[in-house]
C-alpha cells in the first residue's frame, strides 16, 4: 500500500525565490573583477558573436522588458565545491574558495558588460552611435559623434569625461548630458540574481543543464575536458573557439545544427588526428568524424602536449580543407559532415596532396555524398569505405 514519501513537506517548504535579489551592472563588474564572481570550471569559453553583444547593448538601452536572470552558487562547504575560473581568460582560481559567486547561468551577459568596463581591445570597433540613438559596430574611423562603449561604460569616469570634452561634436553640453544619462542607465541597470547556496558538483551540473542545455549532452564534454584546465590546457581558447571561429569565417555556422554541435563536431573531428598520433593498427569504425562519436574519454587520457599535437594537427588540415574546397571551385558544404571527412582523409593521408585519379575521387564523392537521414552506421562506413579508397588503397 502506498504512503506519503517522507520528504515530502520537507521539499514543499524548501522555497529558493525567497534568496533572490537584484544587483547593479556596476556591481556585478567589480564583483567579477576582484574575482568575487567566478565561473565553474566546467563552463565553455565565449561564445557570443561580437553582432549578439551589440544586441545585448541595444535591448539593455532600448528593451521594453528586463535581461534575464542570472543564476549564482554561494561557495560555503570548500569540500563540495568544483574548480572555479575567472571570467574572460578563464585562469584558474587558487586560494579558498570559502565565498565566491559561481555563476551558472549568465556568462555571456555579464561578459559582455565586462569587456566594455575594462575597455577591452576586442570590443574598440563597438560605438554607441549619437545621431542613431543605438549601439553598433563600425567598419572605418570612428566618427566624432561616436563613442566607444569601452569609453561609455569604461569603469574610470575620467576616461570618459576626457574623452567626451576633447570631441568637437560630444563636449556640447546638452550632448554630453544625454549621453551621460546612457550611461548611468547601464551602470544602475539592475539584474534579478537567483541565488543557490552550496550546491556539489552535481546539484550545479543538474542545474547548469536546465537552464543552458534543456538536457543536451553538452555538459559531459564540458565535464571531460574541464578536469584538464588543472594541468594547464583550456580545450575551449586553445580549440573549440578557434574551430568555429574558422567555420564562422567562411560563413558557414548554419552547418551547426545546433548549439550543443559547435562543440561535439570540433571534438569528434580530432578522432582521425588522435588515431595517427596513438598509432592505431586500423581506423575503428566508431573513431567517426560525427557528433556521436566523441572520444573524450581517451583524448583527456593523454598528455597535455599530445593532446596540444592532436589539437594543432586538426586545425592545420581544417585550413587545409577550407582551401582545398576553395582552389577546386568546390560548391558550398552543406553539411559540416563534408569538411570533417575531407579534413580526415587528409590527416590519414599525411597531406591534402593527392594524385590526380584520387582527388578526382575524392572530389565526386564531396558532390554526390548525402548525410540527410543517414544512420549512424551508414555514416561510419561511409567515412571507414573513403579512407579506404583514397588513402588506404595500393
Amino acid at each position: 500500500m502506498a504512503k506519503m514519501h517522507e520528504d515530502l513537506t520537507m521539499f514543499a517548504d524548501l522555497n529558493p525565490t525567497q534568496k533572490t535579489h537584484t544587483q547593479s551592472m556596476e556591481t556585478l563588474c567589480k564583483e567579477i573583477e576582484s574575482e568575487n564572481l567566478v565561473l565553474p570550471v566546467y563552463q565553455t569559453g565565449l561564445r557570443w558573436i561580437k553582432q549578439k553583444n551589440v544586441d545585448l547593448y541595444n535591448f539593455i538601452y532600448r528593451g521594453k522588458a528586463p535581461v534575464a536572470p542570472i543564476s549564482m552558487n554561494i561557495i560555503t562547504d570548500v569540500e563540495k565545491a568544483i574548480e572555479q575560473v575567472s571570467f574572460i581568460h578563464r585562469n584558474l582560481i587558487t586560494g579558498n574558495l570559502m565565498g565566491k559567486h559561481s555563476v551558472t547561468d549568465g556568462q555571456q551577459r555579464l561578459s559582455c558588460l565586462y569587456k566594455a568596463y575594462i575597455n577591452d581591445a576586442e570590443f574598440e570597433d563597438i560605438v554607441f552611435d549619437v545621431s542613431r540613438a543605438k549601439f553598433m559596430i563600425v567598419t572605418s574611423a570612428i566618427k566624432n559623434y561616436q563613442i566607444p562603449v569601452g569609453i561609455l561604460l569604461n569603469k574610470n569616469a575620467e576616461v570618459f569625461y576626457n574623452y567626451m570634452n576633447s570631441n568637437s561634436f560630444l563636449k556640447n553640453d546638452i550632448t554630453k548630458d544625454a549621453v551621460l544619462s546612457v550611461r548611468k542607465k547601464f551602470f544602475g541597470y539592475s539584474f534579478v540574481i537567483n541565488m543557490a547556496e552550496n550546491l556539489n558538483e552535481e546539484e550545479q551540473i543538474g542545474w547548469f543543464e536546465v537552464l543552458n542545455n534543456a538536457g543536451s549532452q553538452i555538459s559531459k564534454l564540458q565535464m571531460k575536458f574541464s578536469k584538464m584546465l588543472v594541468q594547464g590546457l583550456d580545450i575551449y581558447p586553445e580549440y573549440v573557439n578557434k574551430f568555429v571561429e574558422k567555420i564562422e569565417t567562411i560563413n558557414l555556422m548554419k552547418l551547426f545544427k545546433t548549439k550543443d554541435t559547435e562543440v561535439s563536431y570540433p571534438i569528434a573531428v580530432l578522432n582521425p588526428a588522435y588515431e595517427v598520433l596513438t598509432k592505431q593498427p586500423t581506423h575503428a569504425l566508431n573513431f567517426c568524424p560525427i557528433p556521436s562519436d566523441t572520444k573524450e574519454g581517451s583524448l583527456v587520457k593523454l598528455k597535455p602536449a599530445e593532446l596540444r599535437e592532436i589539437i594543432n594537427n586538426t586545425l592545420n588540415y581544417l585550413d587545409e580543407t577550407i582551401l582545398f574546397i576553395k582552389n577546386e571551385n568546390l560548391k558550398k558544404p552543406t553539411r559540416m559532415e563534408q569538411i570533417t571527412y575531407l579534413l580526415g582523409v587528409f590527416i590519414f593521408n599525411g597531406s591534402s596532396e593527392l594524385v590526380d585519379e584520387k582527388k578526382q575521387r575524392l572530389i565526386d564523392w564531396y558532390n554526390n555524398v548525402g548525410f540527410t537521414n543517414m544512420p549512424n552506421a551508414v555514416r561510419r562506413q561511409t567515412f571507414d569505405t573513403l579512407l579506404q579508397e583514397i588513402v588506404l588503397e595500393d
